[in-house]
């Protein structure tokens, strides 16, 4: 069923891409419009936390943060001048959303080394 779906979303138009994660850990992943989608399932706190780090760690120049209690926020710059905004959202006590956009239009492998930074650091 995944192979057809897999199959089926790579004949589409456009830039999409679904993936439902198999291993312990993984959450859902998509990358569409150019902007990854992923959750996460850690708390929003946690998954917070993770993301900071993990910008620190890719030496981004953070220019704004706002955290609350259902969500969050994360907007630096990269070397190149890029900005990287990161959103998280609490789905529930133990899920949290994370999005993440590079540009205007987006930039698929730079938006996957955060995101494997943010989960390695959880």
């Amino acid at each position: 069923m995944l192979s057809a779906l897999s199959d089926a979303l790579l004949m589409q138009t456009g830039c999409l891409l679904v993936v439902a994660g198999a291993a312990a850990g993984a959450g859902t992943y998509a990358y569409v419009d150019g902007e990854l989608k992923a959750s996460q399932p850690e708390s929003l706190d946690k998954t917070w936390a993770a993301t900071q780090s993990a910008v620190k760690d890719l030496k981004f120049s953070v220019t704004k943060t706002a955290k609350d209690a259902v969500s969050a926020h994360l907007t630096a710059k990269t070397a190149e001048d890029k900005t990287v905004d990161i959103s998280l959202k609490r789905i529930a006590d133990d899920t949290t959303e994370i999005r993440i956009r590079v540009g205007a239009f987006g930039d698929k492998s730079l938006s996957d080394l955060i995101l494997e930074k943010i989960r390695s650091r959880l």
